[in-house]
């Protein structure tokens, strides 16, 4: 829902009906997974995806419907046998959706905790305030689209049934704070049991956060790139004629400051996300033993394989254990053959995502099994190796090392052009990690 927050709160102070969609179930392979949304005004306008245009078509008129009658309605979506042209995946797999309906209200209405208006009001401030919050919602049995707000301190709405609210509610704090969004069942009157009544819940948590050490060309376009991916990126330098919110207006901050010191007072967690790109010793040793040592997901560095081995040696002689060594991604980035600072920032952000997902990163007609697998799910090699398979990441040059420049780049020469037009450069619109 967060990729299309903005609309709905448009929406919403406009005072217009609209409907929203939400993948609560998948089956087998789809394009969406849970949590993918699309909302549907009265007047017409969409925003957002459930299916990757397999069946928008049929979501867009169930959830004109449900606009019509103000009744939510459960939904599932399949591949058709019989008939070419009916409504289905095309994929293979199926998808459940819920379908909630919100009604107009006047435009001095205000903003309210009663009802599902209420509740989406609450998710919607949340998310604006980079706030962690979990939207529960009923898919099955009970109060079909009941929904509830949760926090770890205070909830806004009702499932509708007291026993219910008590054990979804403690069972969404939990997923809130594993950051993980699910398919709950309970009974009749809220008995953790697999039973009568499904409850969807979806985690927003905050944004991740990128790290960008080092106020290059390349560091620009790796902003791109972060922020295209829903992180809150923040680039540090050193030196303040280059860390300048001028120099990267993409980022959501710049700071002037030695990175070691930055690093030591940052929120760095388990999804957080670290790329040096400083390529010098005196800043890239320091920042990166303490950024080994964090609970960072992704720690990489750019330089060439000769500067890889001696950001080793200086590394291990300032204590960094082999275990930390090992979460290195140095050279930074997949082997992509890239050239310009666009390019290797493409090369990096392919490798945050196979590492966050556990991707092969190999081509997708080199492997076998399912596309779109449940994550940390590995893909298969096929039995029959591609021309990607016959040299592997080992024996192939980094980025770094085939496109020149990285190589030459050090800090104090940066890019004449370092925030040079990128033309796959698109609007923020996360696809989250937080749904």
């Amino acid at each position: 829902m967060r990729e299309i927050a903005d609309a709905l709160r448009r929406w919403r102070a406009e005072g217009g009906a609209f409907a929203v969609a939400t993948v609560v179930g998948v089956q087998g392979s789809a394009p969406r997974q849970p949590g993918a949304a699309m909302a549907v005004a009265a007047g017409g306008e969409v925003v957002g995806s459930v299916s990757g245009g397999c069946v928008e078509g049929a979501v867009y008129e169930a959830a004109a419907e449900a606009i019509r009658t103000g009744v939510p309605v459960l939904e599932s979506y399949g591949i058709s046998d019989d008939d070419a042209f009916a409504v289905g995946l095309t994929c293979g797999g199926t998808i459940d959706l819920i379908i909630v309906p919100y009604p107009a209200r006047g435009p001095s209405a205000g903003t309210g905790a009663r009802g599902a208006g209420g509740v989406l009001d609450a998710v919607l401030a949340a998310l604006a305030a980079d706030d962690a919050v979990a939207l529960l919602t009923v898919v099955g049995g009970g109060r079909l689209g009941g929904q509830v707000a949760v926090w770890p301190d205070r909830t806004v709405g009702s499932s509708g049934v007291a026993g219910l609210d008590v054990a979804a509610v403690d069972d969404a704090r939990g997923l809130l704070a594993a950051g993980r969004s699910g398919l709950r069942r309970y009974g009749p009157q809220g008995q953790r049991r697999p039973d009568a009544i499904g409850v969807f819940v979806q985690s927003f948590a905050p944004p991740p956060r990128m790290l960008v050490f080092g106020a290059i060309d390349y560091a620009a376009a790796v902003v791109r790139l972060g922020r295209f991916l829903g992180y809150r990126v923040t680039v540090c330098d050193a030196r303040p004629v280059f860390a300048t919110a001028r120099r990267f207006p993409d980022a959501d901050e710049v700071v002037c400051e030695r990175p070691v010191a930055f690093l030591d007072r940052a929120a760095v967690d388990a999804r957080t996300v670290i790329c040096v790109l400083t390529h010098d010793p005196k800043f890239d040793i320091p920042v990166l033993r303490a950024a080994l040592r964090s609970p960072a997901h992704y720690v990489g560095a750019m330089g060439s394989r000769r500067t890889h081995a001696d950001r080793l040696r200086r590394l291990r002689a300032s204590g960094v254990a082999e275990d930390d060594l090992a979460r290195l991604h140095s050279p930074i980035g997949l082997d992509l053959g890239s050239r310009t600072p666009e390019e290797t920032a493409v090369s990096i952000a392919a490798e945050i995502i196979q590492s966050r997902w556990g991707g092969s990163g190999r081509p997708l007609r080199a492997t076998r099994g399912r596309i779109h697998a449940d994550p940390g799910e590995p893909s298969k090699p096929s039995e029959q190796a591609g021309p990607s398979e016959q040299a592997g990441p080992s024996e192939q040059a980094g980025p770094s090392e085939q496109a020149g420049p990285s190589e030459q780049a050090g800090p104090s020469e940066p890019s004449a052009d370092p925030v040079a037009p990128n033309p796959a450069d698109a609007p923020s619109a996360p696809a989250r990690p937080d749904g």
